[in-house]
């Protein structure tokens, strides 16, 4: 697990840090599966390589990851280490295949025109890695798979909302187009980073809908399970409570500070989900 757990101490990103309820076995399984999405996603965001290299390599990964899942010989490091995680828990190649799907999805679309186009992209980055990592997590119920695509998609549209900028700014706009129209809201506005309040009533529309995918997820959560989606269920606080600070600031993310929590704040919020779990406490 050498390259895996250094790919994911190397990235601070809040899903590496959700990592930290978890005993050391699911840990390294995580952090096997996170290396694998996180080496995936640069190789599909490496502007400096031609799309059609970026294509090539993200094929290579797909037959690596099919060795893998198929009892072959990897020849990625990443690869060999998510064989035994694979092996032990299961885990389905249709599952990887849709999350390199979803980084592929990346070279060739730059706007989504309905919010159904929108969801299956954020399926395929999003709620595919939360399906893996519940069985990793092992779960009872089968209705944790639904609580894993909720949550996969509201923690998706949380990242977009906080992303535009930086989206824009490699000419990627996730927003509906039928959304932006409906709210006077141009395409050369977002890219040039201009706020409105017609903006951010479509923001606000993005968000009520990640709102709804949060609340799903919840009612689907079979309190059997809670104790074991303890790492999931972080992170829907955390993402939660950014996508309440998006809306605070009125959804302006066009200034030259990101929007995130702070360390001090994630820490606490890595304390009460910790003690709400042991106790079965429902997180907010």
């Amino acid at each position: 697990m050498q390259k895996s757990r250094a790919i994911t101490r190397k990235s601070a990103s809040n899903l590496a840090m959700a990592f930290v309820l978890l005993p050391k076995p699911k840990r390294d399984g995580m952090s096997a599966l996170y290396a694998f999405c996180r080496e995936v996603d640069d190789t599909g965001d490496n502007e400096q390589r031609p799309a059609a290299e970026r294509r090539q390599l993200l094929a290579e990964w797909r037959e690596d990851t099919r060795l893998a899942c198929g009892g072959g010989q990897p020849r990625m490091a990443v690869s060999r280490e998510l064989q035994p995680v694979i092996r032990a828990h299961h885990l389905p190649f249709d599952l990887f295949d849709e999350i390199i799907r979803g980084v592929e999805m990346d070279l060739d679309i730059k706007r989504y025109e309905t919010f159904a186009a929108l969801e299956q992209y954020c399926y395929r980055v999003a709620s595919a890695v939360g399906l893996l990592s519940i069985e990793i997590f092992g779960y009872r119920n089968a209705a944790c798979k639904e609580y894993a695509v909720c949550l996969g998609k509201a923690l998706q549209l949380t990242n977009i909302l906080r992303d535009v900028h930086t989206d824009a700014r490699l000419g990627r706009i996730y927003l509906p187009l039928e959304e932006l129209r409906r709210f006077g809201v141009t395409e050369k506005e977002i890219l040039q980073g201009s706020y409105s309040d017609r903006y951010a009533a479509l923001a606000a529309c993005v968000a009520e809908r990640a709102a709804h995918y949060y609340c799903l997820a919840r009612e689907c959560l079979p309190p059997e399970d809670r104790r074991a989606m303890v790492a999931a269920e972080l992170m829907g606080t955390v993402y939660w409570e950014l996508l309440a600070k998006l809306r605070a600031k009125g959804f302006d993310v066009f200034g030259p500070t990101p929007t995130r929590l702070s360390k001090v704040r994630k820490l606490m919020l890595v304390a009460r989900t910790w003690w709400g779990s042991a106790w079965g406490l429902t997180v907010p």
